[in-house]
């Protein structure tokens, strides 16, 4: 028995001075990993001790360790504001519409981009694509007010010019919400492709070749052997995507909203961005953050365990 133990000593002091000399010969790496390290414990731990703000009953001029503890009373308080509910039901709606959109059309366009075969061409495609994406939603809402205002938007001026009647694209619910999911879909469509076109460089050629001897067409063989080989990657984005329903940015709708739209653009960003910042209720914009996070996270994880389900890796 006292041979076993000794045995076992021996075997994990072995392994742990392998692990130190592993570790000391690749040095320089974890160097140079240090500083990621330390900016996530800084900037990304520390801070979550924040998260206690939402259980208290916040003041500014006390802090987090002066001021009252009072549970989950700031959580019923805020389940019991109907804004907060149609806050939730915009950003699902906004999200779920961009959604059906902008994922099956960014894969139509990463295999369109894909079958081009001038090298040039593609290039100069895709670097239009991406572009949009650098530019900032305060530029992007300029834009979008001198297309798209009622009374002096071009858009408005082409189609009073042939006859037609104005449309309130930024002043009606409706039109407002497709004009949103278009600038989003315009916007972020050329960097989504960059994920599927890495894939796709992955697909082996014979395969193509072998397809085109039998006799498939261009549609047949993206169809039987394109989009196969990518469903894993497909899996993967989509569940990265449903993972964000309940988040949205406070740039677009915050920029593109109105009080005459405020029923479709009030989502829980903007209305944390209200609560928060606007009157200061800090911890009622804290207890709704971290709603949001649970939320997104259960979303999460159902989407990855239907994803195994059906025979997929999943992410977790």
């Amino acid at each position: 028995m006292k041979r076993q133990q000794g045995q076992g000593q021996y075997v994990h002091k072995r392994t742990t001075q392998q692990t130190m000399a592993q570790m000391w010969k690749c040095r320089w790496l974890y160097l140079m990993l240090l500083p990621v390290i330390v900016y996530f414990i800084v900037f990304k731990y520390v801070p979550m001790y924040g998260i206690t703000i939402a259980f208290q009953d916040y003041n500014i001029f006390k802090g987090m360790f002066g001021s009252k503890w009072w549970g989950f009373t700031t959580f019923q308080k805020v389940f019991a504001d109907a804004n907060f509910w149609s806050a939730i039901k915009n950003t699902l709606v906004l999200n779920l519409m961009t959604l059906a959109i902008n994922f099956p059309l960014t894969i139509i366009v990463s295999l369109m981009l894909n079958e081009v075969a001038g090298m040039k061409f593609k290039k100069l495609t895709q670097s239009v694509l991406y572009l949009p994406h650098f530019i900032s939603w305060v530029v992007v809402a300029g834009i979008a007010t001198n297309l798209f205002t009622q009374n002096d938007g071009t858009i408005n001026n082409i189609i009073s010019s042939m006859g037609g009647s104005k449309i309130p694209f930024l002043s009606s619910e409706g039109w407002w919400m497709f004009t949103y999911v278009i600038l989003q879909v315009w916007k972020e469509i050329g960097w989504g492709t960059i994920i599927y076109l890495a894939a796709l460089t992955g697909v082996d050629e014979s395969l193509y070749e072998a397809a085109y001897l039998d006799g498939a067409t261009n549609l047949q063989r993206i169809w039987y052997i394109t989009l196969p080989m990518i469903k894993s990657v497909v899996v993967t984005m989509l569940i990265l995507q449903i993972s964000k329903m309940m988040t949205i940015g406070l740039d677009a709708p915050l920029l593109l909203g109105n009080d005459k739209v405020m029923g479709v653009s009030e989502v829980i960003s903007t209305y944390i961005y209200r609560i928060g910042i606007v009157r200061a209720k800090y911890s009622d914009a804290t207890a709704i953050g971290l709603f949001q996070s649970l939320v997104n996270i259960a979303i999460l994880v159902l989407a990855d365990w239907f994803a195994k389900l059906i025979g997929e890796e999943g992410i977790i």
